[in-house]
């Protein structure tokens, strides 16, 4: 039965973001800022609430410590009706917390990992990644417990029907690598930003970088910000503008797009209307501070489609 439409498998964390003039000023200088707010962090968590507003039935797998914060990201989660029973409560380890320094057009970002790179393959609770219908893995590069596994869930996945998306989001070691090359080759659809695609490829240009990894087997589609998307599926290529929006916080609009643009693709949509939902989708969520606020249902996002 697949009773799941979405097994998530990645990191689980709080976001504190600070908006205003965000710009510290060290030598013991109190600056004030405009708003706080605590929310709910981490590209995999922001992809699975924005995948569950749009309609699709979620199931969520990582790990968190025995402590606030994590029992405040799981409230995020279980407010969103996602199935949270694969959420692993390690009371040896922190939950993760990101510090985002939020401008409307760009963001910095301060992370302690915690519990965000604790979880272990041994860990992953494979009755429920085959109830599901697609896998979906977000921040590859910050999973130093999963990543040699990495490969293995993706061949367990499929031999269970599933089909496979990643986002690995930044490398913040900048290589690129950590046999993402094994990863991908048991992917299904693959979702950087423009920055992610040109390092994982070393080309220095965006249709290039396109080309060289989309494939029959491989859809790849590249969120451009302001530029809104690009995505490319062996022979096809389709191009997305953003909606325009007053934006008030970018941080997760990358993970809403995926969440849209993963919709369409379950859905069997054409490739440039997966893209349009995505674009919309993303820009949507930047209404309000944090990634999962302002997220769009899916009647929301039909009609500016």
């Amino acid at each position: 039965m697949k009773d799941i439409d979405v097994v998530v498998v990645g990191e689980l964390n709080v976001d504190l973001i600070l908006t205003g003039d965000v710009t510290p000023a060290f030598g013991q200088a109190e600056k004030l800022v405009d708003d706080a707010t605590l929310t709910l962090g981490s590209s995999s968590a922001i992809f699975a609430s924005g995948a569950a507003r749009l309609g699709l039935r979620v199931a969520f797998i990582g790990k968190v410590g025995d402590d606030d914060f994590g029992r405040v990201a799981l409230r995020f989660l279980q407010a969103r009706g996602i199935d949270t029973s694969g959420v692993v409560v390690d009371p040896t380890v922190k939950t993760g917390l990101s510090v985002i320094l939020s401008r409307p057009d760009d963001r910095a970002i301060l992370t302690h990992l915690g519990s965000i790179a604790a979880l272990r393959y041994e860990e992953i609770d494979q009755t429920i990644v085959s109830h599901a219908r697609h896998l979906h893995l977000g921040s590859f590069f910050l999973l130093d417990s999963l990543i040699p596994d990495v490969p293995a869930l993706f061949e367990m996945a499929q031999s269970s029907g599933l089909t496979i998306s990643i986002d690995t989001n930044y490398d913040p070691t900048e290589q690129w690598d950590n046999g993402l090359a094994d990863v991908l080759a048991h992917s299904n659809v693959f979702l950087p930003n423009e920055t992610e695609l040109l390092g994982v490829t070393g080309e220095a240009n965006l249709e290039v970088a396109l080309s060289r990894l989309a494939r029959h087997d491989l859809l790849v589609a590249v969120k451009l910000g302001p530029e809104g998307g690009m995505a490319q599926w062996g022979p096809k290529v389709a191009r997305a503008d953003p909606l325009p929006v007053d934006v008030v916080d970018t941080t997760g609009a990358g993970d809403s797009f995926d969440a849209g643009f993963i919709y369409g693709y379950l859905a069997g949509w054409e490739l440039s209307r997966s893209l349009r939902l995505g674009c919309v989708c993303g820009s949507l969520s930047t209404r309000a501070a944090g990634g999962v606020t302002a997220q769009a249902t899916l009647a929301e996002a039909l009609a500016v489609i």
